[in-house]
Parts: C-alpha cells; sequence; structure tokens
C-alpha cells in the first residue's frame, strides 16, 4: 500500500501538538520534526558535532547540545538560525523518510507530518494538503512567556523567526482554530481529519 502524508503545521505556541496527540489518539500515524530533531542532534551524532564545530563547545551541557542556550542565540540573530537550519535539517529529512517508509511498509495509507517550519523549508507542495493552526499572537505570547518562561522580547523573537501565521493560514487547505476552548479545536481537528481521509486515505485493494 502507498503512504499519502499530509502536513500539520501553525505557529509557535499556536497549538499543532495538542491537534496532533489528538490525531494520534484516533490512530492516525504522526511524525513529529521536532522529536526528529532531537535525534539529529543526540550525543554522538555528526549534526552535534557540526554545531559545535561551528557555534562552540559552550553549546554542550554534560555531553548533549544545551537546547535553551542554542535557542537563545539563534533567535536573537537570523544568520545563526539559518546557520543551523542548514546542519539539521537534512538529518530531519533523512529520518523522516525513513519513518515513513516504516509506516508504508506496515500497510498505513495515510499520515501526518508535524512540521512547524513546513512552510520555511520550501515543504508544503510535498506534505499536502496543508493543515494550519491558528491563535492570535497575543495568545501565543502568553502562552510563550508562561510555558517557556521566556521574556516578552524573547518571545517576539521566536514568532518574528517564523512566516506570519496569517500569511501561513492564508496559503492552507484547512485551517484549525485554536484560539477558543480546547473542546471547539478538537472539534475541528475531527472535522479536518474526517474531510482528509474522505479525500486521501487509498480504498482497500479488492480482496485485502
Amino acid at each position: 500500500m502507498s503512504l499519502t502524508v499530509f502536513g500539520l503545521t501553525g505557529g509557535i505556541a499556536s497549538g499543532k501538538s495538542v491537534v496532533a496527540e489528538h490525531w494520534r489518539r484516533s490512530g492516525l500515524p504522526v511524525v513529529d520534526a521536532d522529536e526528529l530533531a532531537r535525534q539529529a542532534v543526540a550525543p554522538g551524532s555528526t549534526c552535534l558535532a557540526t554545531i559545535i564545530r561551528e557555534f562552540g563547545t559552550h553549546m554542550l551541557r554534560d555531553g548533549a547540545l544545551d537546547r535553551e542556550r542554542m535557542a537563545a542565540e539563534v533567535f536573537a540573530d537570523p544568520q545563526r538560525l539559518q546557520q543551523l537550519s542548514r546542519i539539521v535539517h537534512p538529518e530531519v529529512r533523512r529520518l523522516a523518510a525513513e519513518h515513513f517508509e516504516r509506516l508504508a511498509r506496515a500497510g498505513h495509507g495515510l499520515a501526518c507530518y508535524e512540521l512547524p517550519l513546513l512552510y520555511e523549508v520550501g515543504l508544503d507542495r510535498a506534505y499536502a494538503p496543508v493543515v494550519v493552526v491558528s491563535a492570535p499572537d497575543s495568545t501565543r505570547m502568553a502562552r510563550l512567556c508562561e510555558r517557556n518562561g521566556l521574556s516578552r522580547e524573547q518571545a517576539e523573537q521566536r514568532l518574528r523567526a517564523q512566516l506570519p501565521l496569517p500569511e501561513k493560514a492564508a496559503r492552507a487547505a484547512y485551517v484549525i482554530d485554536n484560539s477558543g476552548p480546547i473542546a471547539d479545536t478538537l472539534r475541528q481537528a475531527d472535522e479536518v481529519l474526517a474531510e482528509i481521509r474522505r479525500t486521501l486515505e487509498p480504498e482497500p485493494s479488492p480482496g485485502s
């Protein structure tokens, strides 16, 4: 059976992980690019060695990448963020391809790729249709400051590092509004997934 993969994205702190987890509980395989990125920079990896060579040993903490220190540096400097992306993204793509191959071999016909920077790295056509989870910037700012312990300036830096969320929503096939009660968000998620399954999921072959 061939595997069809669609994209799930949004802005930082927009709620896409809530939607992804809800879909997982419904039985849909969801591959998380953030988790793949953590695997890509694991201790002993080529990516981590390259990061330390280009950014310095101060990015290590107990032999692993100090993600908080790295985030503080790259979100304050767009060029450094691009430099990190050039190191990590090729490995993330390789790991994602491996995951999708395993899902296909296991007989899955449909999967989701949760990728925060889907538009930024030009993968919106590869993983179509695209679902965007949206929330007002003020809500996302508050979530970042409370959840991540960021200052307002740090939160603004992270929002500016991504395409504006309204632009992503305008380009998406489906938009899930996460500005209200969680029950409403999950209801929209169910409706979107049902429509995607109706239009994309392969029909069982005769005799299967």
